[in-house]
């Protein structure tokens, strides 16, 4: 009996999946729940695991696009496992290897021997270049390819006059390198192309989507970490003996942000047609970067966790997105987004909204730098921020009161963000 397969649906809204990898090949025994194959959605990358034990019959090729409900593979599930191999059968094994073996290197010799023979017949003078040509077809000569180094030339770009293909030294000599801005280097000048997987297509789409549909602007301000850099400091080797997780930035940023959203609602809304939704709840997306790319989990209901509970779920999400285990669910949704490009060196960029969110937070990296502070220039270590918002249910007065409510409460954590009690917004 043929057990057909079909595309399980990953998710609300999602109606076609990418065949990324076959992780089986055709005639492949398979068993149940066995992964056999991964699939990009259009927001995350997901297993299919095999509904039932048997022979596997592909109907799909790698980077097909197929539809959910669609049939992939078909599995025998009447087909015999084969037999693994007993040790009382590898003396026989043995033997017949071995026979094996030599009955290859007898054909190979004769090979080599007929190889041989063919290149003898067919080593001749290149007409012009008076070199033996006994190269492969479509393969330079010594002085070709000296020629097409010396010019940067890719020989695959060159087509030979030369017997059977191959190039020769005039051939080199008359090569031209593809036109570019200015004179070439020295160096070799190849490319490549490869097919964008469903999930990077979709993201790109989305961010045109972004950029086009919405009335986009971003703010920016600076926050002087260094009363974030004293409580780690002091706090964050015993904050990680307790609960197992560091101490990092995430928390305090979370927490700053979940604070302003409460005082700024409207940067906790979406628009719905001619309709402005609100939440009461601060569902909060993170940018991550996985195997496949950006993915953004969420941390539900930020709103109820403290440090603790952010560094943890943070590190659970983001061990997901980098394994390849994020389900669709935990990235769907989200009301605000919070993204680092610190962590790769960003000093200062323009982040782009998350549609149908209205808001997106970017951090960047911490630099020394001097400032001003009581009349005196002291060095702090100073991190830029930058808010992208929404302005048509945004307005400057609120995106500009956002974004200074998240530096009061990282530059006096302990008062906005813990209450004056360090250890208990700890939980040490």
């Amino acid at each position: 009996m043929a057990l057909e397969m079909k595309v399980p649906s990953p998710g609300e809204s999602i109606s076609e999946v990418e065949i990324a990898e076959w992780l089986v090949k055709d005639g492949d025994y398979v068993e149940k729940d066995q992964a056999v194959a991964e699939v990009d959605s259009d927001k995350a990358t997901l297993e299919l695991p095999a509904e039932a034990s048997g022979i596997i019959t592909l109907k799909a090729e790698e980077g097909d696009v197929v539809q959910v409900g669609e049939v992939v593979c078909l599995i025998d599930t009447e087909a015999e496992k084969p037999e693994s191999s007993s040790s009382s059968s590898k003396g026989g094994e043995k033997d017949a290897s071995s026979k094996e073996e030599a009955s290859k290197e007898s054909v190979n010799k004769k090979e080599d021997e007929k190889s041989l023979d063919t290149d003898k017949k067919d080593t001749s003078l290149s007409e012009g270049t008076g070199e033996a040509s006994t190269y492969a077809t479509g393969s330079p000569s010594p002085a070709a390819k000296k020629t097409l180094d010396e010019k940067g030339i890719d020989a695959k770009d060159v087509k030979g006059t030369g017997r059977d293909g191959r190039i020769t030294k005039e051939d080199a000599i008359n090569a031209e390198a593809k036109p570019s801005m200015g004179s070439p280097g020295p160096g070799k000048r190849s490319e490549s192309r490869s097919k964008m997987s469903m999930l990077r297509r979709k993201v790109a789409e989305r961010l045109v989507s972004a950029k086009n549909e919405t009335a986009m602007l971003t703010t920016f301000n600076e926050v002087d970490m260094q009363p974030i850099f004293d409580l780690r400091s002091q706090y964050k080797e015993k904050f990680k003996e307790v609960h197992g997780v560091s101490l990092g930035f995430m928390s305090f940023f979370t927490l700053a942000v979940v604070r302003a959203l409460e005082k700024f609602p409207a940067v906790n809304s979406m628009i719905d047609g001619k309709e402005m939704i609100t939440y009461d709840y601060k569902d909060i997306s993170i940018a991550v970067s996985g195997p496949k790319g950006l993915m953004v989990p969420v941390m539900r209901n930020a709103e109820n966790l403290g440090f603790r509970g952010v560094e943890q779920e943070v590190k659970r999400l983001a061990l997901r997105a980098r394994d390849g285990k994020i389900t669709v669910d935990e990235m769907t949704g989200g009301t605000f987004t919070i993204s680092n490009g610190g962590v790769f060196g960003s000093m200062l960029s323009t982040p782009i909204i998350n549609p149908p969110q209205s808001g997106i937070l970017g951090m960047h990296n911490i630099i020394e730098r001097p400032v001003a502070i009581d009349g005196k220039v002291v060095i702090r270590p100073m991190m830029y921020v930058a808010l992208s918002y929404d302005h048509r249910i945004i307005d400057g007065r609120e995106s500009v009161g956002f974004l200074v409510a998240i530096k009061e409460a990282l530059e006096d954590p302990k008062e906005l963000l813990m209450d004056g009690n360090v250890e208990k917004a700890l939980e040490l």
